[in-house]
């Protein structure tokens, strides 16, 4: 792979032509353009797309930006100086006027395509053209890829406007959506979950869009009338944005050979996604099909330790497809997740999602993802049988890999040098009868307490008689186990790195995006500030604000405790 070289790069960034610098287009540089398109960028219809790894898209500005939100801790990690968000520049770039960045960045952003496969089957009837040529960014357009402080980072603005695979959207997101995204990513970011990044928020003062919502005090499964929304641009940044129906789309055109450079522009997108993400895993010497094998392998691994660290600190993910599947195995696309709070090992925020893709399903749900992500990369390996064998062999053995990391969490959360199955089977019979918080009960247990007084704070319903009875038991099993191991002290501070104090409560958010729709952003900085470091005691206003049980009145409250997908 070939990149530009870097020369004369800045220390801190203190403007965009400091940021501009750094940029080095990998993707750009190393990958196939669709041959259709245009070299401006003005490519906004919704069309096939039949070849090629990007489209040169322009993104559309909203209209009167103005600034909302940054992440000062993601600016930290970057080297950028906090007064470059109010830089007239960062400002017209990130709220989607790229038309006159410095150079050597460039005036035209990209969007890439995508194949769809739910819970393991292919699809194509959701793209336009019922052929699969039109699936893929449909509001996201990527505007940067720059080496910053030795790592690779790709930016993208969620809502940048329409692109050829918008499947006749406008190409927007709402105030509502980018605000819950924007806070989300850094949130899971302070949790220690793998995620990509929030850097800044834009809302349009101005422009609006009309989306299907609940009404106040609605109780509807789905949305019951349309709403205006202000339109809002929020830029996400990862190490990439490949996932696994990017490669599945070449996989599929590779294996009807579609187009003469079929095979070889599956091989380019996997060649750069080993670059991109496992260029410190993987030996650049060694042959493809062996490249090949030890990327299953490591993201098997990536995969597995995501899905562990999903159900650590109770996120559902809501819509797990292949497309929504980062191949650098961190979080991508929140649509429509959630935080499980009154605990449901079956909890499912999406309406349209199934429980096929709810909080307990989601190991299993990784694995067909995973099984996708193999079968792309087999055509790859055709001439190699052993190759094709030992990729068959990593795939199989993905649900003991999943099974093994999901019980050494489970033993962390509770404290334990190792995985106890019964003691663990009746504390999760124990929190369904009970209806537990889930984030709450963990972190008063870590505590280590002598009764159930102790975890009562967690309690949706008080227990009574047996079941009462059942709970004294339970912590006096568990307590007789702690003590055979390490120091209580010890134990308490442990469980208390894993277990957060504060977490994502959907009824907590909504006003932040309801104040912010009129102007006022304040509670989004509020909520901003508790949720990047969930593990850390604050204060007592924080505490009794953020530290406490859903209210009756929020359960099965549409746009609350459910809702269609969050666009």
């Amino acid at each position: 792979m070939t990149n530009q070289p870097i020369t004369d790069v800045p220390k801190s960034v203190y403007t965009l032509e400091d940021l501009a610098r750094l940029s080095n287009y990998s993707l750009l540089n190393n990958l196939n353009c669709d041959p259709n398109a245009t070299e401006t960028g003005d490519d906004y219809a919704p069309r096939q797309v039949f070849s090629g790894h990007y489209v040169p898209v322009k993104p559309t500005p909203i209209a009167n930006p103005i600034y909302v939100a940054h992440s000062k801790t993601f600016f930290a990690e970057l080297g950028f100086d906090d007064s470059l968000v109010n830089t007239e520049d960062f400002a017209k770039l990130f709220a989607g006027d790229i038309t006159s960045v410095p150079s050597p960045m460039r005036p035209v952003g990209w969007a890439t395509g995508y194949a769809l496969s739910i819970y393991g089957t292919e699809y194509v009837q959701q793209c336009p053209f019922g052929s699969g040529n039109g699936y893929g960014d449909g509001r996201a357009v990527s505007v940067l890829e720059a080496v910053i402080n030795s790592n690779r980072w790709e930016m993208q603005l969620k809502g940048g406007g329409p692109t050829p695979y918008c499947r006749g959207g406008d190409g927007r997101a709402v105030l509502r959506s980018s605000v819950r995204e924007f806070l989300v990513q850094e949130h899971m970011h302070g949790l220690d979950v793998p995620t990509s990044r929030s850097l800044c928020l834009f809302v349009s003062q101005s422009e609006q869009v009309r989306r299907p919502w609940y009404s106040e005090g609605s109780h509807a499964t789905n949305p019951d009338m349309n709403v205006s929304n202000p339109v809002a641009i929020s830029t996400r940044v990862a190490p990439s944005f490949l996932r696994v129906g990017q490669l599945e789309l070449f996989a599929r055109r590779a294996r009807v050979n579609q187009h003469p450079e079929a095979l070889k522009e599956l091989e380019m997108i996997v060649l750069h996604l080993i670059a991109r993400e496992y260029h410190n895993e993987i030996d650049d010497e060694l042959v493809i099909a062996e490249k090949v094998v030890q990327l299953a392998l490591a993201f098997r691994d990536r995969l597995t330790t995501l899905i562990s660290h999903w159900l650590r600190v109770g996120y559902c993910q809501g819509n797990f497809n292949s497309d929504n599947c980062a191949c650098g195995g961190y979080t991508l696309d929140y649509g429509p997740f959630g935080f499980v709070e009154r605990f449901d090992p079956y909890y499912q925020p999406w309406t349209g999602g199934g429980q096929h893709f709810s909080f307990f399903n989601q190991g299993a749900a990784a694995q067909t993802n995973f099984d996708m992500f193999c079968k792309a990369l087999q055509p790859l390996l055709s001439s190699t049988p052993d190759a094709l064998d030992a990729l068959h062999q990593i795939n199989l053995g993905f649900a003991s890999v999943m099974q093994d990391k999901t019980e050494k969490m489970w033993a962390s959360k509770l404290g334990l040098a190792s995985f106890d199955a019964q003691l663990f089977n009746q504390l999760i019979t124990l929190m369904v009868q009970t209806s537990v918080d889930y984030t709450i009960f963990f972190r008063e247990l870590s505590k280590i307490p002598d009764d159930i007084s102790g975890v009562s704070k967690s309690f949706y319903n008080t227990p009574s008689g047996e079941l009462s009875e059942q709970w004294a038991l339970w912590l006096q099993t568990w307590r007789s186990v702690l003590n055979t191991q390490e120091s209580i002290q010890k134990t308490a501070q442990m469980m208390q790195r894993v277990n957060p104090k504060y977490t994502w409560r959907e009824w907590l958010v909504v006003p932040a995006y309801q104040q912010a729709g009129k102007g006022d952003f304040e509670l989004i900085h509020e909520l901003q500030q508790v949720l990047i470091q969930p593990f850390e005691e604050q204060s007592s206003k924080i505490e009794n604000k953020y530290y406490s049980l859903k209210p009756q009145a929020f359960f099965d409250a549409g746009g609350v405790s459910h809702y269609s997908c969050s666009s």
